[in-house]
């Protein structure tokens, strides 16, 4: 504790995805004792997901809340203290060693030389009750994660920019019939990505078309959707539902704070998770607008707690040294 009764630490982690988890595990292994808020959805995005089969070490596959559960039991047991708690305000400090001061729900505020942000990126979806109530049950927002649960079934993808071209094209490697649905008359994907998407036999692009709803009871059984210039609407029958209209980096508090680019994703030095702002790292989808996958998450996770560990250790020598002469 500070003189000014303001909690201090060497590392305070904000998010609890695979990206936070990891640098918990990681930072408290090191005995960096790390302090973790979750944020208003722990777990983060994973725990929106019914089946995660593609994180090594269950061969069986998991449910996106159990992996989550048992990354935060790892990150605890080498003593992480684990928080529910949103950072809403943060004020980092440009003096190398020093401290950053994190506001957390609006009230309470907290000091750390070290601070590891892994706040992920939140999937944009169309806002429909339909396609929130089956969320988790047809619905999704990343067919690279799950479109291996619909092998040989016919599919719906909402989109048409490069991220909705290139499932759509991933989707078409498992489907008989991917229906591609365009708001507009054109895509806005690269000629590169729209070339796949028209040779391919497998995608159908319904152009000026807009979902009205998502259909089925308990899980998807097909859209209604909507021609913007006829108002004609049909039916497509369909038991998986994309929406791949882009992500949002959960980084509003950091403007202004640090870098980041035009979407919102924070900027890092090439081939690491730091920041311009000494001791502030940056891991997971809050950085990543590339993989977005929760083991390139988890991947990064290590890299931030490993060089904050390193930075902290950089600092500690100066003071001894400072303090010897």
């Amino acid at each position: 504790m500070s003189d000014n009764n303001i909690e201090r630490h060497e590392c305070v982690i904000i998010g609890s995805g695979p990206a936070g988890y990891t640098a918990a595990i990681y930072a408290a292994r090191a005995d960096l004792k790390p302090i973790m808020y979750t944020g208003m959805e722990p777990g983060g995005q994973l725990t929106t997901t019914t089946e995660v089969e593609n994180f090594p070490g269950y061969p069986e596959g998991i449910d996106g809340p159990a992996m989550m559960e048992d990354l935060k039991k790892q990150a605890e047991r080498f003593g992480t203290d684990v928080r529910f708690g949103l950072v809403t305000e943060v004020e980092f400090n440009d003096t190398p060693g020093g401290y950053h001061t994190l506001t957390v729900d609006q009230t309470k505020k907290i000091q750390a030389r070290s601070v590891i942000i892994s706040t992920g990126a939140s999937a944009k979806y169309l806002g429909l009750e339909s396609e929130k109530r089956l969320s988790g049950h047809g619905v999704s927002g990343c067919a690279v994660c799950d479109g291996f649960f619909y092998k040989g079934q016919e599919v719906i993808i909402v989109g048409g920019g490069d991220t909705a071209a290139e499932e759509a094209t991933y989707l078409a490697k498992l489907c008989p019939k991917v229906t591609m649905l365009v708001r507009r008359d054109e895509l806005r994907a690269s000629k590169a990505m729209q070339h796949r998407v028209f040779n391919n036999p497998n995608i159908e692009v319904m152009w000026n078309t807009e979902t009205v709803e998502v259909l089925g009871e308990n899980v998807v059984e097909g859209a209604r959707v909507r021609n913007r210039e006829t108002g004609e609407e049909q039916v497509i029958p369909a038991t998986g539902f994309f929406v791949a209209i882009g992500h949002k980096p959960n980084t509003d508090i950091f403007k202004g704070q640090l870098e980041m680019d035009e979407v919102g994703y924070l900027k890092t030095k090439p081939g690491t998770t730091t920041t311009v702002k000494p001791g502030v790292f940056a891991s997971g989808d809050a950085q990543d607008k590339i993989y977005r996958q929760a083991v390139t998450a988890a991947g990064t996770g290590c890299m931030a707690a490993l060089e904050a560990e390193r930075y902290l250790s950089e600092y500690e020598l100066e003071e001894v040294a400072a303090a010897s002469n």
